[in-house]
């Protein structure tokens, strides 16, 4: 048989060891994904695309590769609204627009090249 004083110890240390578990998952699964911040330049990647665009559109006199160009701003139209939409899954954190910072800090991240990737990819 155990003495009190053992036996408060055990518990003592039992209840010790779960609320230091309860804080390191708290920490690891609200905490810290809440301090990262992505961000995001949607113009720039705008701008890319339409400049690649308008290249095509101009060096071109045959219809057939204007409607081509016509097609993959079409598909760009419909990929660009998905990709922003799976950008805060991808990270876990909250994605803003690039204009929107004020100033970088150590748990901003450029998801501008991600963005760029998933709108690129068919």
């Amino acid at each position: 048989m155990k003495t009190p004083i053992v036996q408060f110890l055990a518990n003592a240390l039992v209840s010790l060891l779960i609320v230091a578990a309860g804080l390191v998952l708290y920490d690891r699964i609200v905490v810290r994904p809440a301090l990262v911040v992505g961000m995001v330049d949607v113009a720039e990647v705008y701008r890319a695309k339409e400049a690649e665009f308008t290249q095509i559109l101009t060096k071109t006199t045959f219809e057939e590769d204007r409607q081509k160009a016509l097609l993959m701003a079409r598909a760009f139209a419909q990929r660009l609204p998905v990709a922003l939409e799976a950008l805060p899954r991808d990270c876990n954190c909250l994605v803003v627009l690039k204009s929107a910072i004020a100033g970088p800090t150590p748990h901003t991240v450029d998801l501008t090249p991600l963005l760029r990737r998933k709108v690129d990819t068919p």
